[in-house]
């Protein structure tokens, strides 16, 4: 593995990691009124665009990053859903 792999796959993992404090914080006190959901969407799309070209490309550390990225934003919007109630 040369230096550009390991800079991408750590970018990879530095950009899946960012949404984990928000998600386990919003979890923790069931409180997500300061997030915006128009952010969360924006940021869903995002992740899906770029899935789409990850895979199209065979780039694993794009593609890795994105559905981690994808599945936790989809779970914040999950809770500004159940938790506003």
């Amino acid at each position: 593995m040369n230096w550009i792999e390991i800079a991408g796959h750590s970018g990879a993992l530095l950009s899946s990691i960012t949404f984990i404090p928000q998600v386990y914080k919003a979890w923790q006190t069931k409180s997500v009124g300061d997030l915006s959901l128009v952010m969360m969407f924006i940021i869903f799309t995002s992740t899906i665009v770029w899935l789409i070209y990850g895979i199209a490309l065979e780039l694993w550390p794009v593609i890795v990053a994105n559905a981690i990225i994808c599945l936790l934003s989809v779970t914040l919007i999950y809770f500004k859903f159940t938790f506003n109630r």
